[in-house]
């Protein structure tokens, strides 16, 4: 059976309470517009996350295919010049893209081909000088170059010839960009000298001198040592250069090399405009299976051998991009939090509005179910116009909207206005009597008392589940994340339920001063706020979301000094300079020229070498080594926020400092370590604890005394003028500031996204929290203006009454003040370690806690001013009360 309705009161009470009732269609419309619109946000930035990861990554996020060569041996025994070789590259490429998933064919960018012979060292004297001679062609026959002295490659004879094996050196022509040539001093009819590690000369003719037609040609990125001199990729200390060949000297540079060290190779690069974040991640999977199910690199046939770093490149942003996730859903749920609270309380203040008009109704017969469904189409019509307006907003300013994350606000503002509406009447018209004896009368209380102790624990006890889940598996991106992601505010609450059952005893200890001082007006607001303390709602709304606000600040101030500090271990001063390979003999020069340039206060040369070979407890390491003088290393870190490094003081001889991400390395175990081009194995000492140098987890550092080869390849500047003076000292090298890895980290897309984030969260909700106040003062300003004004009979001045108004409203502002931040510090200790803050502000361990004190003062000016224009409010709308009204029996 339908309950019956009547229309008209459904109007009648929508008109009487359109003030209320608009405002909670405005926090719908603003609250579903923020839920809905922050996980496609989201999404957008992990996409632009990705894009970017995979543009800086270049060929390291390719996929690759390989595969061996056929034999070339001849009828004779020796080998057969094939000049039909570059077709068979052209083939190698359309067999690998006719085996990709067309899914994965359809992300990545056309394919580039490359033949890659084996590393030579240069042997004109020059120190760690390789050499690399390559063929590159893209799928419209590029990259193009002009030749600007002598011609392209050509071939050394003419068919298909077959040459011993014992003969002479076969001679390939090769051409040399400008800035190769000039750095080998070579030119056309020149001979490049090189040999490989055996010692094995081979012979390379310049034939000519290219310049390209567009070095940004993406075909360059995956051979750049052709063009430019590059440092690092043959060992610390290395450059390699290169030579290009063409289709018509390919041939010639297959029997130049042995049958194993020339691999053909096509590189299909990802698209980055044509990924998301979940399509990179799906290409990534289809990759490396695609790597797992491929030939295996020891088979002897010509079959294709599939490989990518694509995994390994979206490794580091899927971590970030979870921490970005885990942090944005904890902001959300207290942003949803503390709209939820609000609601509740404008659900209150509409109830009590009514009450009278619902008790009548209900004793003109309504029955409850059809008093209910009046309500709820009331709310429903208030509700889903605001909340399909947010929706519609999310949509066209998102690009989407996440509709699962705005239900707690449309389900609390459609059921909390029938819910209280539909309670009050029940309570003002049920014939249930006070008991009269007075052991009855105590087990109803301990009945209340024990409801109450048990809504506590249960709040307790899932704000500590919520806790230990959150420790122990973390955020995820799942529907198993909600209970992990609520931590901070199931604690926040737990919280001030706790000091909400405190607040009766500190207001009746405050009544009870009061009334032996001979301040009447002390008395009186004492006494109201004895009265009003018990009430649940505002006070939680003004405690959650101040404490919440403070959570959100807390949160963005301490990854933001978290990538300061991280720019600072990252560069290692406020410049830092890789000396180019054919400039380290004077890089103590270098470092001493820095020294004295305007602005810098310290310049220290050091070698950086990764991945040096250690012997330390019968373990087998490879950490960073870095070879630097100790006590200026200690003067330059000193002048910085870079943690302070004890240990560095008198370290000298063959003693070092040791680092390790996973206790290999501990102070006081002797250590062996063997350097390139030295025999003899170096022991060492550990005495201390190393700094963080860069990234490296794994570090030794040692003085210069230490008595091994030490050729600087870094210098660290510090000073207002280091980053002008590196970059002008940067001739061939590579100058990084720390005001550009700042202003880099700062501008990611997950760092700026998540910072907007935390400062929207908590400017909503500090007005949720003033709105709060404003909504639970005018729920209880009939009863207490009713009583002002019939003290105001008794001869109390207006201006006191405002006294009297404040006195009662001021215990939950200073509680909220005072406890909200320091509840909110006290979940950031709680909660921070799980959301992994450092791999958004690229430190290696967690960054230390930067608590905002000015938010103190912030959120006691904001809600003080809150209470004293509620008061003023008050007083303006109440000042024309009339006598009679005051003093007539009945309610207000």
């Amino acid at each position: 059976m339908i309950p019956a309705l009547h229309r008209p009161s459904i109007r009648g009470r929508a008109r009487a309470d359109l003030g209320p009732l608009l405002l909670v269609a405005g926090v719908v419309l603003v609250i579903t517009l923020l839920a809905a619109a922050v996980p496609p946000l989201m999404r957008a930035t992990a996409d632009r996350a990705a894009q970017e990861a995979i543009r800086k990554a270049g060929p390291d996020a390719a996929v690759q295919a390989q595969a061996r060569w056929e034999d070339d041996y001849g009828p004779n025994g020796g080998r057969v010049r094939s000049t039909g070789i570059a077709a068979d590259v052209d083939d190698f490429r359309g067999r690998a893209e006719e085996a990709l998933d067309p899914d994965l064919r359809a992300a990545l960018r056309p394919p580039i081909t490359t033949v890659a012979a084996v590393t030579l060292a240069v042997t004109d004297g020059s120190v760690q000088r390789h050499f690399q001679v390559d063929y590159v062609q893209d799928d419209a026959g590029g990259p193009a170059v002009t030749w600007i002295a002598g011609r392209a490659p050509g071939g050394t004879a003419d068919g298909n010839v077959e040459i011993p094996l014992n003969g002479p050196l076969w001679e390939v022509q090769v051409g040399l960009s400008e800035t190769e040539a000039a750095a080998l001093k070579l030119k056309p009819g020149g001979h490049v000298p090189v040999q490989d590690e055996l010692r094995q000369p081979y012979n390379l003719l310049v034939s000519g001198i290219f310049r390209p037609v567009d070095p940004a040609d993406p075909a360059w990125r995956t051979v750049p040592w052709v063009l430019q001199p590059s440092s690092g990729l043959d060992g610390s200390g290395s450059t390699r250069l290169g030579g290009l060949l063409s289709a018509d000297s390919l041939p010639d540079a297959r029997l130049a090399f042995q049958q194993d060290q020339l691999r053909r190779t096509v590189w299909f690069a990802a698209d980055p405009d044509k990924l998301t974040w979940e399509s990179a991640q799906q290409l990534a999977a289809t990759a490396a299976a695609l790597k797992a199910t491929s030939a295996s690199s020891g088979a002897r046939d010509d079959s294709l051998k599939w490989d990518t770093g694509l995994d390994r490149v979206l490794r580091d942003v899927r971590a970030q991009v979870d921490a970005a996730y885990a942090q944005a859903a904890v902001l959300l749920i207290a942003v949803l939090a503390g709209a939820v609270l609000v609601l509740l309380l404008a659900a209150d203040l509409i109830a009590r509005r009514r009450a009278t008009a619902l008790a009548a109704t209900r004793q003109r017969g309504a029955g409850l179910p059809s008093l209910a469904t009046e309500l709820l189409i009331e709310s429903a019509v208030v509700t889903v116009p605001a909340a399909a307006l947010g929706i519609a907003l999310s949509l066209l300013l998102a690009g989407g909207a996440a509709l699962l994350w705005t239900l707690p606000v449309v389900r609390t503002a459609i059921s909390a206005g029938p819910a209280f509406g539909v309670l009050a009447a029940a309570r003002a018209t049920r014939d249930r009597r006070a008991p009269a004896n007075r052991s009855a009368r105590r087990r109803q209380l301990r009945t209340a008392q024990l409801r109450r102790v048990a809504i506590d624990a249960t709040v307790l006890a899932a704000a500590a589940g919520a806790v230990v889940a959150l420790h122990q598996r973390g955020i995820a991106s799942g529907s198993d994340s909600a209970l992990p992601a609520s931590a901070p505010t199931l604690g926040v609450i737990a919280g001030t339920l706790l000091v909400l059952r405190l607040m009766p005893v500190g207001t009746g200890l405050a009544l009870r001063q009061s009334l032996r001082s001979r301040r009447p007006l002390a008395v009186f607001g004492a006494a109201r706020a004895a009265a009003t303390a018990a009430r649940v709602l505002p006070l939680l709304v003004l405690t959650v979301t101040t404490a919440l606000a403070a959570f959100a600040v807390t949160l963005d101030t301490t990854t933001a000094r978290g990538t300061a500090d991280g720019a600072w271990q990252t560069v290692g001063g406020d410049a830092r300079l890789d000396v180019p390979p054919d400039s380290r003999d004077d890089a103590t020069k270098i470092a001493a020229q820095l020294a004295t340039a305007p602005g810098v206060k310290h310049a220290v040369a050091a070698e950086v070498i990764d991945g040096v070979r250690v012997i330390a407890d019968n373990n087998a390491l490879t950490p960073t080594l870095v070879i630097v003088d100790a006590a200026a290393f200690q003067q330059l870190r000193a002048d910085t926020p870079l943690p302070a490094a004890p240990d560095l003081a008198g370290l000298s001889g063959p003693r070092a400092l040791v680092r390790s991400g996973d206790g290999s390395l501990r102070p006081g175990m002797t250590m062996r370590l063997r350097l390139e081009n030295t025999d003899p194995m170096v022991e060492l000492t550990a005495v201390g604890t190393a700094p963080a140098i860069g990234t490296a987890t794994d570090v030794i550092l040692v003085d210069a005394s230490a008595g091994l080869a030490y050729q600087p390849d870094t210098v660290w500047v510090t000073g207002s003028g280091a980053a002008k003076a590196v970059e002008a000292a940067a001739t061939g090298g590579r100058a990084e500031t720390r005001a550009e890895v700042l202003d880099d980290r700062r501008s990611a897309p997950l760092n700026a996204g998540l910072a907007a984030l935390e400062w929207a969260a908590a400017g909503t909700l500090l007005l949720l929290g003033m709105l709060g106040f404003a909504l639970s003062a005018a729920s209880s300003a009939p009863a207490r203006w009713e009583t002002l004004a019939r003290l105001r009979t008794l001869g109390l001045r207006p201006r006191d009454t405002h006294r009297v108004a404040a006195g009662e409203l001021l215990p939950p502002v200073l509680v909220a003040a005072i406890g909200g931040p320091l509840l909110g510090l006290l979940l950031v200790k709680l909660t921070f370690g799980p959301l992994a803050l450092r791999t958004l502000t690229g430190q290696l361990a967690d960054p230390a806690t930067t608590v905002p004190w000015w938010l103190l003062g912030v959120a006691a000016v904001l809600l003080l001013g809150t209470l004293v224009a509620v008061v003023a409010a008050e007083a303006a709308l109440r000042r024309h009360l009339r006598l009679g009204d005051v003093l007539r029996a009945g309610g207000s």
